[in-house]
């Protein structure tokens, strides 16, 4: 056998093999993509079957009740309020906290403690942010059990996270489309504005879904915060925010639909404990999916609209 044959045999070895590996390793990723959804249907196929005959209109907007299984809508409105707050809190620091450390801050010893201290904060315990959330917010503060305080609570849990992904969201556009929009005599905050914003949108709604599923699910750090107490009875004509027993007021105890189930699977002495608990994680769960369609839904508009793509 000449030379080249044997290059040739040996060539023809190496694409099979190749072929072989990449069969193997195509495989394997769409067995773990498969079972991560069904996984994930599984969870859902479970409490849609356990939720049957308890999630209605009237558990959804129905005030919570000792003698039926009664709603839950005031625990749904203080989940919205808090995850509401939370954002308008952290998002804005978040992001311009992530444009500094991606675009202005050098690489140096300041810059990498910061980036550490910003891993390790999001890797926390939530109970230990809850336990200084108490100490910081409710007691020293005075504020007592409150939502301000648990989003607070929850903005010191999170920013850092956020801030993270912001800085690789925007680390990640290209050199080459800053370069061209200085060649072409833009500033860099209007570089930073109209071109890496835009094309690093997608990564930072990523960021900002996370953050606020994490927000929305939470529970040890509102157990501490923002109070157990089973809230009924809202009018939501009252718009004093000063006033404890308004809705919108921040300064009110505000138990949220992961406390509930929480306190419902813990310490629930009723008859429905099972049902409210079941039919609640329903609840949870469906919202936190469609929050997170949404999300992406408009994360794709504003990366269509600001980039033309």
């Amino acid at each position: 056998m000449t030379a080249a044959a044997r290059s040739l045999r040996s060539a023809s070895v190496k694409s099979r093999r190749a072929r072989r590996v990449d069969r193997i390793a195509t495989v394997a990723l769409w067995a773990v993509a498969g079972f991560v959804l069904l996984l994930l249907g599984s969870i859902l196929a479970y409490f849609v079957v356990a939720s049957i005959g308890v999630v209605s209109l009237n558990f959804l907007f129905g005030n919570p009740s000792d003698s039926e299984i009664g709603g839950i809508f005031p625990l749904f409105w203080n989940s919205i309020y808090i995850l509401g707050l939370t954002m308008l809190i952290s998002v804005p620091l978040g992001v311009l906290a992530g444009i500094y450390m991606a675009e202005y801050a050098g690489e140096g010893r300041l810059t990498n403690a910061i980036r550490f201290a910003e891993e390790a904060i999001s890797s926390v315990p939530s109970i230990v942010v809850g336990l200084f959330g108490f100490l910081a917010f409710v007691s020293i503060m005075g504020w007592g059990f409150s939502a301000i305080a648990g989003s607070l609570a929850l903005t010191l849990f999170n920013l850092p996270l956020l801030a993270r992904l912001t800085e690789q969201a925007l680390r990640a556009v290209p050199a080459d489309e800053r370069s061209g929009s200085l060649a072409l005599g833009a500033t860099k905050w209007q570089t930073i504005r109209h071109v890496v914003l835009p094309l690093a949108i997608p990564g930072i709604i990523t960021g900002i879904i996370l953050t606020a599923g994490r927000v929305f699910g939470e529970a040890a750090v509102l157990i501490f915060t923002s109070g157990q107490s089973t809230p009924t009875g809202y009018d939501f004509t009252n718009f004093n925010i000063t006033d404890p027993s308004s809705p919108w007021s921040p300064f009110r105890p505000a138990t949220t639909l992961a406390v509930f189930v929480w306190k419902e699977n813990s310490e629930g002495l009723g008859n429905f404990v099972h049902e409210l608990a079941t039919g609640t994680s329903a609840i949870l769960l469906a919202t936190v999916l469609v929050f997170n369609l949404c999300a992406r839904l408009f994360g794709r508009f504003l990366s269509r609209r600001y980039t033309a793509a």
